[in-house]
Order: C-alpha cells, then sequence, then structure tokens
C-alpha cells in the first residue's frame, strides 16, 4: 500500500514558499523594524551562511539567548537553512538552572545578547562543550559582523530538511528534576504553529499580535510560526505590559491574540475604560480561560477560544468560540488520539478524573525524546501512550476539562518552574535544613509560589531575607510569593514529602 509522505513541514520550506508567494507582505513587526517576507527569507539564508562560516554543521546544537529581536527570528531561521538545531533560553536563568542547560545541551557556540555574557562568564570553566559566545547588542559587534560579511546561502547549499528531522531542543521544566530537553522535530513545530493557527481562525492579511517571548514555543511558533504558514503579520514586542497592550492594538491594526490566563486577567482587573470596546481586535486564544470570560468579551467586544498543548504533546485539544465552561480546555484535534487514564492506564468513566494520555495517528507530531535522558523518555511514553501528567476529565460531549496537575511543577506568570530547582536554591541557605516548593490558587488564573522552610536548631530566618538571598541565583519568576516556616515537613513512611498538606495549609 502506497504512503502519502506530507511535505513543506520544515521551517525552511515553509519561509522559502512565503517569500515566492508573499514577498512584500509585513511577516515580522517589531515595532522600531518592519520585515518582510522577502526580507526575512534573504535575511534568513545571511544568518545560515554566517553560523556556516562560524563552523557550524549539521545535526549540532547552538544555543540562543536573546530577547524578542530580529537577531532571535534570524537565529531560528538560519540555523534550520543548515539543518543545525537552535535551543532556545530563557532569558531569566542564571546560576545553576543556566549551567545545566548550557552542558546538558552539548552545543559549543551559543549566540547570546551583550546584556546576558556576564550571567555565562560567571559559570566559570564549567561549561561544557560551550567554548564560544557570540554577542549581539550593546555595542559588541562579534556577530553583526560575521551576519554582515555573510552573503546569501545559495539555494543549493540549503539543507534539504526532512519533517522527522530535529529542529529545535526545548527546554521544559524539570518536576522530579533538572529541566529536561525536548527534541522537537519539524513536523511537530509545523503542527502546533499550524493548529494553534487553527483555533484562532488565522488567515492570509490578518494582524496578530502576542506578547510572547520568543524562546517559549507560544511565541516562536503560536505566533511566528503560524503567521509565515499563512501569510499573516506577527506583532512582536518585547514584553507583555496590561497599560500598553491595548495602545500596541489599535496602533498596530492587530485582530488576532493569543494571551496566557494571567495576561487575561490583567487585563481584565484594569480600571474599566469608556473606549474599551473601541478597538480592533476579533479573535483571542486565551490559555487558561479565566473564570469571567463572559464580561471579558463584553468589555472588550472580542470573540475568545481556548486549547491545550505543550511542548511535548503538541495542541490536542482545541474549543470552539461559544466556549463558557471554566477549565475547559476544548475537544480532540483530527489526529489525536486522546484518553484519561488512572495510575495502571486503564480508562476511566466518563466524568471520572485521571490523567491525559495522548498519541497521535501520524508521526513526528509529539515530542520524539528528552535529550539525553532516556529513563525520562520511556516514562513519558509509558505503554505506547505519552503521559501529559495533567489531571482531566471529560463530559458526555467529549468537552476535556483540566482539572490540576499531576506533575509536582508550578505555573506561574507564563513560566512553568521546577519545584526540584526551586527547592535547590533554597535549601543553599545556610539557615534552612530542608524545604519544600508548593503551588497555591493565585488570583490570576495560575500559581502563586510557596515554600516552605523547616529551619536548622537555633536559626532564624525571615522571609524578605530569604527572597534576597534568591535573587541573582534564580530568575525573577522563582521567587518565591509566600514562605512559611514550621517545625517539621510532613512525609510518607518512606520519607516523601506529603506535598498535598501543604498545598493545603
Amino acid at each position: 500500500m502506497a504512503t502519502t509522505v506530507k511535505t513543506g513541514r520544515t521551517v525552511g520550506q515553509t519561509i522559502e514558499a512565503a517569500a515566492e508567494r508573499w514577498p512584500d507582505r509585513i511577516g515580522v513587526d517589531l515595532g522600531t523594524a518592519a520585515y518582510t517576507y522577502r526580507d526575512l527569507w534573504a535575511r534568513a539564508r545571511r544568518s545560515a551562511a554566517a553560523f556556516a562560516a562560524t563552523g557550524v554543521k549539521p545535526g549540532e546544537a547552538v544555543l540562543v539567548m536573546l530577547d524578542n529581536t530580529i537577531e532571535f527570528v534570524d537565529a531560528w531561521l538560519g540555523l534550520a537553512l543548515i539543518g543545525a538545531i537552535q535551543v532556545p533560553v530563557n532569558t531569566e536563568y542564571v546560576g545553576e538552572i543556566l549551567r545545566h542547560q548550557v552542558k546538558d545541551s552539548g552545543a559549543w557556540l551559543m549566540l547570546i545578547d551583550q546584556a546576558y555574557v556576564s550571567r555565562v562568564e560567571a559559570l566559570g570553566a564549567d561549561r561544557g562543550a560551550l567554548r564560544r559566545l557570540l554577542a549581539v547588542g550593546s555595542g559588541s559587534r562579534d556577530w553583526e559582523d560575521i551576519f554582515e560579511s555573510a552573503t546569501e546561502l545559495p539555494r543549493d547549499a540549503i539543507v534539504t530538511a526532512a519533517e522527522h528531522d530535529i529542529v529545535a531542543i526545548m527546554y521544559t521544566s524539570g518536576t522530579t528534576g533538572p529541566s529536561k530537553g525536548v527534541r522537537v522535530a519539524h513536523a511537530q513545530a509545523f503542527t502546533y504553529a499550524q493548529h494553534a493557527g487553527e483555533a484562532m481562525q488565522l488567515a492570509q492579511g490578518d494582524v496578530y499580535f502576542a506578547p510572547l517571548p520568543l524562546f517559549h514555543i507560544a511565541g516562536q511558533w503560536a505566533l511566528v510560526y503560524a503567521c509565515f504558514q499563512v501569510c499573516a503579520t506577527a506583532i512582536v514586542r518585547r514584553r507583555f505590559s496590561a497599560g500598553e497592550f491595548w495602545s500596541t492594538v489599535r496602533e498596530s491594526g492587530a485582530r488576532v491574540s493569543f494571551l496566557l490566563g494571567a495576561m487575561a486577567n490583567f487585563l481584565a482587573r484594569q480600571e474599566p475604560k469608556a473606549d474599551d470596546v473601541d478597538n480592533p481586535m476579533e479573535r483571542m486564544l486565551v490559555v487558561p480561560l479565566i473564570n469571567d470570560v463572559d464580561d471579558f468579551r463584553r468589555r472588550f467586544g472580542v470573540r475568545v477560544c481556548t486549547c491545550y498543548g505543550s511542548t511535548e504533546v503538541n495542541v490536542p485539544l482545541i474549543s470552539d468560540y461559544e466556549v463558557t465552561e471554566p477549565g475547559i480546555a476544548g475537544r480532540p484535534v483530527a489526529g489525536f488520539d486522546i484518553r484519561i487514564v488512572d495510575e495502571h492506564d486503564r480508562d476511566v468513566p466518563v466524568g471520572a478524573v485521571g490523567e491525559l494520555v495522548v498519541r497521535s495517528s501520524e508521526p513526528w507530531l509529539l515530542a520524539t525524546e528528552y535529550h539525553r535522558n532516556p529513563e525520562a523518555s520511556l516514562r513519558l511514553f509509558r505503554n505506547l501512550w505519552l503521559h501529559t501528567g495533567d489531571a482531566f476529565r471529560k463530559d458526555a460531549h467529549e468537552n476535556y476539562f483540566f482539572v490540576d496537575r499531576i506533575k509536582d511543577y508550578i505555573r506561574r506568570r507564563g513560566e512553568n518552574i521546577s519545584s526540584f530547582e526551586v527547592e535547590r536554591e533554597v535549601n543553599a541557605h545556610p539557615a534552612v535544613l530542608e524545604c519544600a516548593a508548593v503551588a497555591v490558587k493565585s488570583a490570576s488564573t495560575e500559581d502563586d509560589l510557596k515554600v516552605v522552610i523547616v529551619l536548622k536548631s537555633g536559626m532564624t530566618l525571615e522571609p524578605e531575607e530569604l527572597r534576597e538571598f534568591l535573587r541573582g541565583r534564580v530568575p525573577r519568576f522563582m521567587v518565591p510569593d509566600i514562605v512559611e516556616v514550621i517545625a517539621e515537613l510532613p512525609k510518607t513512611p518512606t520519607g516523601k514529602i506529603q506535598k498535598h498538606l501543604l498545598r493545603a495549609r
């Protein structure tokens, strides 16, 4: 039986096709400068030539620690054209968290904003294979000189990638250990962007503004890549600002947006204005859905939908625009098989809570494996199903509802936080005997970070003192909202901390 192989689902094919079909349409608007699809294709080939001249080979990983700049887009596209692997780095990372990703990636080269160079230098010689930094901005011409001296890579020198080739290693927060690198195939990145676009009904000519970082899949794939696929314009800004969001929408003419639930709540809590509804915004993807979504729709005159996705699992659930129920994540997307199972991977009854497990009906749509972590990869794909680590229930109409996280991580202000990494840094304080980091309910739909600590005998520690100790050691989003000192952590007979009791305190 003949097999139909889908083509065109690679980064290089997508940007080349966009430049051929819509050369003069703006693909990326950074506010300070805008780039047509013709510009982006030319810059991608120049970036590819620059990386090749630096010595990057197909299959090699390159760390990219940049803000939302054109250089980030150049690096992403250019590395794909020479068959190299992009490894985006969260620009908040410092200390041991940064060291782990640098070493685990195996990369020898890092493209980095000059403002973050000192963080890498502070790691000393213990950087794994990393031996060269190319700085961008703040007076540095490391990358600029190489880029400007390069000529556009000829078409016949571009690596013809297959959809199963790895295009990126995206690090996602660890739950029982350090962050894990998800090895992402071209087809997975493409379909994630495609499904996000379909959720919002993104179409040719749309102007799409999402205030998300490009080092996250939501910014890079659900915003920019989705635009590349349909000839929309991606409005990219440095960061989210509740006070500036609607002015940017009006100035850019944005009709489509993707907001994290916390962002939507921040907008909803702004002082109401008479002209709130006077804006060009039509459609919004809000993840997760906020509780007062109907009020949000009426106030800003927008349609709202939601979905469920992750770095590992793609986007297997999408809702329609009429959704209202709190906690709803959507209905299954074609191409994905979905079940809700108990701890033994047996299906639970309709309405019962269990873990969401997923598999795809065609290859390369889910994470291939965790980088250099075969044990975690085996756990992820137990019994041939990808285990999301998230608790769900469904109703009789195949609507799926997110209930809670089974995995031990915290979701705070759009960032997934590894409790293991927080606890490691808190335990480094000389007054701390042991601790546990847990999520507690936040007013912004996601979580507040709570750290419960046991002090060493005779020691004292004020919450602000601990926070000050952590600043500079961890990203800002890992500095705890709540610090509680107790005499003893609740534990099981085998010594495991009972975090569910700490969350309930």
